[in-house]
C-alpha cells in the first residue's frame, strides 16, 4: 500500500512540476541532473589530475550553479514582459515562455559539454559527444545574434 501512494504522489509532483513550468519544463527537467553530474564529474576529474578541492572552489561550482537558474529567471522576466505587451496589444503569443526556454536549453547544452570535457579529463573519451555538443552550441548561439549598439539594425 505504502508503494502506490509513493506512486501517486511523485507522479503528482511530475504533473505539477510540468503543468507549472510548461514549455519551461523539459529543459528544466534536463538541467537539474546535468547540474549534479557536472558537478561531481568536475570533482571526478580534479581528483583524478591530482587537483586540490577546496571548498572555495567548490562554492565557486555551486554558486555558478545557482547563477544559471537566475539566468533562466532573467529569461523569464524578458518573456512576462513580451507577454504583457502582446496581450495589451491582443497579439497571440505561440511560446509563452521562448526567452526562458532558450536559456535554459543553451545553458544544458553547455553542461553537457562540460560533463564531457569532465569524461575527458579522467581519461574517459567518447569522440562524437563533444564536437556535435560544440556545434549544437554554435548553432544556437548563431541563431539568436542581436546587433550590438554600435551595429545598424
Amino acid at each position: 500500500m505504502k508503494e502506490k501512494s509513493l506512486e501517486y504522489v511523485i507522479s503528482a509532483a511530475v504533473g505539477a512540476f510540468f503543468s507549472f513550468f510548461g514549455i519551461l519544463a523539459v529543459p528544466l527537467a534536463l538541467l537539474i541532473p546535468c547540474n549534479i553530474i557536472d558537478y561531481f564529474t568536475g570533482l571526478a576529474a580534479s581528483r583524478v589530475n591530482g587537483e586540490k578541492i577546496t571548498s572555495e572552489k567548490s562554492f565557486a561550482g555551486i554558486v555558478k550553479k545557482i547563477m544559471m537558474y537566475i539566468l533562466i529567471f532573467v529569461g523569464f522576466g524578458i518573456d512576462c514582459m513580451i507577454s504583457y505587451v502582446t496581450a495589451t496589444l491582443h497579439i497571440e503569443m505561440k511560446f509563452p515562455l521562448l526567452f526562458a526556454a532558450m536559456v535554459a536549453s543553451w545553458l544544458v547544452i553547455n553542461e553537457l559539454i562540460s560533463i564531457t570535457e569532465n569524461c575527458e579529463a579522467t581519461g574517459v573519451t567518447i569522440p562524437v559527444l563533444s564536437p556535435v555538443l560544440r556545434f549544437v552550441k554554435k548553432k544556437i548561439e548563431t541563431a539568436v545574434e542581436v546587433p550590438g549598439e554600435d551595429d545598424d539594425l
